[in-house]
């Protein structure tokens, strides 16, 4: 993708959002998710996801990692409004999941790791069908399907259909999908999952890219190494409650470890919640 078409979609996402200002370490950044208490409490007074709290910066990466049943998802969906909250509030671009559902879902998409296509459409049929959900108009639309067409860079390939694609290409044009609307918050799960190198590297870079251009990030992911690599900051859940949150590298100085998958296990072990 050319220069020219990344500085056109900064410029594009730039105008659309202007949330509040907050501060992070002395520099002033805007919050697009501000999670406060959340928590899911189902049958027997057990909770999948208990008083978890943390904020999401413009432009920033933030990773949310935690063992099998830990409350990822959970706290994922409450936030993408397919799960009603029992207690607490999430502000995505300044709108509550629990008054205002309908804008929480035109600021956010969501891309969670079992997510596929029609597989009897070719993938630009596909870009057109979803930008046909998300767009307003059809002039909006059509800069949607543009843009996911160059985002997810699959060129000729675009006109085959979906079922002759490999997972990497297929997982491109899901994430092209998730990205061409330009949400102010896009909520990925495992992004890379089940990826080759070279694919998984691709879409990293791209997560990356985006970020530094303005688009906000909520990750969730079971790869350390990938996590480390792309995420600002992270926050460690376990049995539904946010242990940690913190720089991974600052994390990593705190604990006195090598990386960051040593420190989740010493959080996790520590707080004896395996």
């Amino acid at each position: 993708m050319t220069v020219g078409t990344w500085c056109a979609i900064l410029d594009l996402f730039t105008k659309k959002y202007n949330d509040t200002d907050k501060e992070r370490n002395g520099e002033t950044m805007e919050t697009v998710l501000q999670v406060k208490g959340l928590s899911k409490q189902y049958k027997k007074g057990i909770y999948a996801s208990h008083n978890v709290t943390f904020d999401v910066g413009k432009g920033e990466i933030f990773a949310l990692i935690g063992p099998n049943g830990a409350g990822k998802t959970t706290t994922i969906r409450m936030i993408s409004t397919l799960l009603q909250a029992t207690e607490g509030d999430a502000i995505v671009a300044g709108h509550s999941i629990l008054t205002e559902p309908d804008m929480v879902r035109k600021s956010i998409t969501y891309l969670p790791d079992e997510a596929g296509a029609y597989k009897t459409m070719t993938g630009r049929e596909y870009l057109e069908f979803m930008a046909s959900i998300y767009a307003d108009n059809g002039e909006q639309a059509y800069e949607f399907v543009k843009r996911g067409c160059e985002i997810c860079e699959l060129g000729d390939r675009l006109n085959d259909k979906i079922s002759n694609y490999s997972r990497g290409m297929a997982r491109k044009l899901l994430l092209a999908r998730a990205i061409m609307p330009l949400p102010a918050l896009a909520i990925l799960d495992e992004p890379t999952s089940g990826l080759d190198i070279i694919n998984a590297l691709e879409i990293r870079r791209m997560i990356k890219k985006l970020a530094s251009e303005g688009m906000s990030f909520l990750l969730s992911s079971h790869n350390m190494l990938e996590i480390e690599y792309v995420s600002d900051r992270v926050g460690i859940i376990a049995k539904g409650e946010l242990l940690e949150v913190g720089k991974p590298a600052e994390l990593i100085e705190k604990y006195g470890v090598q990386n960051l998958e040593e420190v989740f296990e010493r959080v996790v072990l520590d707080r004896e919640v395996l």
